[in-house]
């Protein structure tokens, strides 16, 4: 019998986002069909271990999510947030890769975008890069898009 869960098959890199936790970029298999996944890790007293903030790509997303982000310079341009690309993910859901602001950083923010009839928002889903590391994260996307298309 097939499983219904997601089996984490190549963890391909990671970096800290603060002191008790960090970004993972893995690529899993759900269903039968591999994706890539972005997920915040926390390593704490009580808990350690994926948190809900994360996004999982499908080879075309992730297509989609490396030619916008390969086409950003090595240092953001000005301090303004601004949308780069929308992905739709399955109706109502879209993946929204945009710029972001917050607390006087820059970051890249990965977050799904709902709208169906009872909400239209940001969804709890996403997670944010920081700026500096956009080469890093563009090698493990890269990296990621390989294992998910073989």
């Amino acid at each position: 019998m097939e499983s219904r869960e997601f089996k984490p098959l190549k963890e391909v890199g990671a970096f800290p986002i603060s002191d008790s936790s960090e970004l993972k970029f893995y690529v899993d298999e759900y269903k039968g069909y591999k994706y890539g996944s972005i997920r915040t890790f926390v390593k704490g007293g009580n808990y350690s271990g994926p948190t809900k903030s994360g996004v999982t790509l499908n080879s075309s997303i992730l297509e989609g999510v490396i030619s916008a982000l390969a086409k950003l310079p090595a240092q953001p341009d000005a301090l303004e947030e601004k949308e780069l690309a929308r992905f739709p993910k399955k109706l109502g859901i879209e993946l929204v890769l945009r710029i972001t602001i917050f607390r006087d950083s820059t970051g890249i923010d990965l977050r799904e975008w709902v709208e169906d009839h009872d909400y239209k928002g940001w969804s709890k889903k996403g997670v944010r890069i920081p700026y500096k590391e956009l080469a890093k994260a563009l090698d493990f996307l890269k990296e990621m898009r390989q294992l998910v298309a073989a």
